[in-house]
């Protein structure tokens, strides 16, 4: 598919600067650009690449200005970021849909499948599943008995949907995704530890992307929930019976343990780590590798660290820190005059005696 610069504008709501017939046919890197490629530049620190590059056409923010010429037909947009998520959100949209039930999937009997499905080879789909239309299974996806998942989502070879499960519409499930897996419920015992049956459920609900190797582990009871819209990272282990609120996004190894309840809108770093019984509350933001121990009841909060503390007091701390060696020395040096001037106070009144 080759579209215009005029074509492209049209999209997005730009302004050309250049050729309106200037052409491309795919995306790429704007320091890796060939001709024929489309491209963009959001941040003023890499305007070098601009005249530079050997793509055809760029999407810049409107208040940038050239400074010298440059090769590429420039588009205008409020944000460039946003506008090039649009337009290969267009372009992936253009890609024929796969159809059709391969020979090699099994798929129960009982099994309802939607309309316009691709069911991959060695897809195993059990008893008493539904599926939504539109749906699209890579091979070696799984789906246990009598779980559901509805229009329009795509899951990738060797996902899992675990027994009673559910999946909403219009979501992905990147390769290797488990949903429904057993929570981690041991009960100590003299002998070792006895297995606590997770009976419960996952729930996933529309809109929502969970990338590759990704644990939304089953409830003890009643249901883990993963809301509206929640973007999930690779790698990322959500506990038995968490509540993760609409529009959050973790980036990969985010740990949650099992029973907290995260609000809507946040955003968490990789590595962050989250106790289990937690509430977090809306719109909070927690750097990489924080650590937090217990609930977070503030809006909008920004925290850091382990235990995890307010963002800026966290970066005066750190700088604080670094210097420790130095303050621990002249500390200890001050502690000896400190003594000196004792010994000779001690000895003038002695004298004076």
């Amino acid at each position: 598919m080759e579209f215009t610069a005029q074509m492209i504008a049209g999209l997005i709501d730009g302004t050309i600067v250049g050729d309106p017939e200037a052409k491309a046919n795919d995306f790429a890197k704007i320091d890796e650009g060939r001709p024929g490629c489309i491209s963009f530049l959001y941040d003023d620190k890499y305007e070098q690449y601009i005249y530079q590059t050997e793509c055809s056409i760029v999407l810049v923010n409107e208040s940038f200005e050239l400074k010298q010429e440059t090769k590429a037909t420039l588009i205008k947009v409020p944000d460039a970021r946003e506008a090039v998520a649009k337009l290969l959100q267009t372009y992936e949209s253009m890609k024929p849909k796969r159809e059709g039930i391969s020979d090699l999937a099994y798929i129960h009997p009982s099994a309802k499948i939607g309309a316009q499905c691709y069911i991959g080879p060695f897809v195993a789909i059990a008893e008493g599943v539904e599926i939504g239309d539109g749906c699209i299974f890579h091979p070696h996806v799984t789906i246990g008995r009598n779980a559901r998942v509805g229009s329009n989502t795509e899951i990738y070879s060797n996902a899992v949907i675990y027994h009673d499960c559910q999946v909403g519409n219009r979501c992905v499930l990147h390769a290797g995704c488990v949903i429904g897996a057993d929570g981690f419920g041991f009960q100590p015992t003299k002998e070792g530890y006895e297995k606590i049956p997770q009976i419960g459920i996952a729930i996933i609900e529309d809109d929502v992307e969970i990338g590759a190797n990704t644990c939304v582990d089953r409830a003890v009871m009643g249901a883990t929930i993963v809301h509206r819209g929640v973007k999930i990272d690779n790698l990322v282990q959500i506990g038995h019976n968490d509540e993760i609120g609409s529009h959050t996004v973790m980036s990969a190894q985010v740990g949650i343990a099992g029973s907290t309840k995260v609000g809507e809108w946040c955003m968490f770093g990789g590595q962050v780590g989250i106790a289990d019984h937690a509430t977090i509350a809306n719109h909070v933001k927690a750097g990489a590798q924080a650590g937090i121990p217990n609930s977070v009841k503030k809006e909008g909060a920004t925290i850091q660290g382990t235990p995890a503390i307010d963002g800026r007091n966290f970066w005066k701390s750190s700088a604080i820190f670094k210097n420790l060696p130095d303050m621990w020395a002249e500390m200890n040096q001050v502690k000896k005059e400190i003594k000196m001037l004792k010994e000779q106070i001690e000895k003038g009144k002695v004298n004076s005696e």
